[in-house]
Formats: structure tokens, C-alpha cells, sequence
């Protein structure tokens, strides 16, 4: 199961890192229910601990959230791309404090990434900066899938090490292998350039409301 497992994050991660922005109405409604359940069960785990109810709780309260910004994303393009932003902003701090600094995850780490979040879907909408946003973001998310997919398929983690990652993009912590950390910051770095450089002159046009 894991070969499988591996092979399909390696495939789907190089697909996302390298062409994400050109399938943005097939990732949006996937990706707000992704970033619901994200949202939901770190909230949860980080708030109430890792108790058997809070991993109940949080999985719930991730499924609920998760449908809900799944369709707000696949009516609403404007909710879509807010979500994109508060994505990134809310995983690279995560990313920051429990990857690289290798802190375990707590109430204070929450609020700053909830509070990043906030910030950065406003800038996103705000600035106009909704095409490069995608860009990044499925560069990193890509790049992350992609590189959790090599680790599972030569035996350096499992599916359960990995799971136990959800809220940060990098797929391993600084100190347990900088190198994977490096791997995986030029891979995403090529994503982004790639994306850049082929979609120039390639604007996707926000379609009409789905209401």
C-alpha cells in the first residue's frame, strides 16, 4: 500500500508543482475542503491536545469545516482564492515554527498561523496577486507531495510519520534531514519559475457565479 501510495504522491505532486495554476477550477473546490479539514483538526489537536475525543473531534470538526469551504470555493471564486492565500500564509508558519524550529505544536503557534492566515488572504484579494498566489502555493504543496512520495518509497518514513505532518508544506522537520528540506525548497523554486515562465501571457479568467 505504500508503493501505491508513493508512486501516486510523486506523480500527482510533480503534476500539481509544475501545472497547478492551469488547473485551478478542478483544485479550488478540492483544495477548500483539504484546507477545512486542515484547519479543523490542527485547531483542534493544538488546542485540546492528542487525546483519543480531540482526534475525534478534531477529524468532525475538520470534515464540517471542509465541506463548507469546499463549496464556498466551487460557488464563489473570490472564497476560493482567499482560501488559496490564507493557505499559504497559515502553512508556512506552521511550517516555520514546527518544521524548522522543531516546536511542538501549541495554542500561541495556532493563533500567529490563524492570525498570518487572515492577513494573507486580504493581500491576496487586496493586492490582485491571486495568479502568483496559485502559483506558490501549488509549487509548495507539489513539491512537499513529491518529496513525502520518494521518502515513503525508500523507506526513510511511513504513512503514519507523514499524517502526523498535516499543517506544515515541508514534508520532514531541519533536524531530522536538512537535506530533504533543501531537495524539496529547489524543487518547489522550480515549480514556481516554471509556472511563472509558461503561463506569462496566460491569464485564467475568473468564471461567473455558480448561484
Amino acid at each position: 500500500m505504500d508503493f501505491i501510495i508513493a508512486i501516486l504522491a510523486i506523480l500527482i505532486g510533480l503534476a500539481i508543482c509544475f501545472a497547478g495554476y492551469r488547473w485551478l477550477w478542478i483544485l479550488l473546490p478540492f483544495w477548500g475542503f483539504f484546507a477545512g479539514i486542515w484547519l479543523g483538526f490542527t485547531g483542534i489537536q493544538t488546542i485540546f491536545g492528542e487525546g483519543f475525543l480531540a482526534g475525534v473531534s478534531g477529524i468532525v470538526v475538520g470534515l464540517i469545516l471542509g465541506v463548507i469551504f469546499a463549496g464556498l470555493s466551487y460557488l464563489f471564486y473570490f472564497v476560493g482564492v482567499a482560501i488559496l492565500g490564507a493557505t499559504v500564509g497559515y502553512g508556512l508558519t506552521m511550517s516555520l515554527f514546527t518544521g524548522a524550529f522543531g516546536m511542538e505544536p501549541n495554542f500561541l503557534i495556532w493563533l500567529i498561523a490563524i492570525v498570518v492566515a487572515v492577513v494573507a488572504a486580504f493581500l491576496t484579494l487586496g493586492l490582485n496577486l491571486q495568479k502568483y498566489v496559485v502559483i506558490v502555493i501549488t509549487a509548495l504543496a507539489g513539491a512537499s507531495a513529491t518529496i513525502a512520495g520518494v521518502l515513503l518509497l525508500f523507506g526513510q518514513t511511513s504513512s503514519e510519520d507523514l499524517s502526523g505532518q498535516i499543517g506544515v508544506f515541508a514534508p520532514v522537520s531541519l533536524q531530522e534531514g536538512a537535506i530533504w528540506w533543501i531537495r524539496w525548497a529547489v524543487l518547489a523554486i522550480a515549480g514556481i519559475v516554471y509556472q511563472i515562465m509558461a503561463n506569462r501571457v496566460y491569464v485564467l479568467e475568473p468564471p461567473p457565479a455558480r448561484y
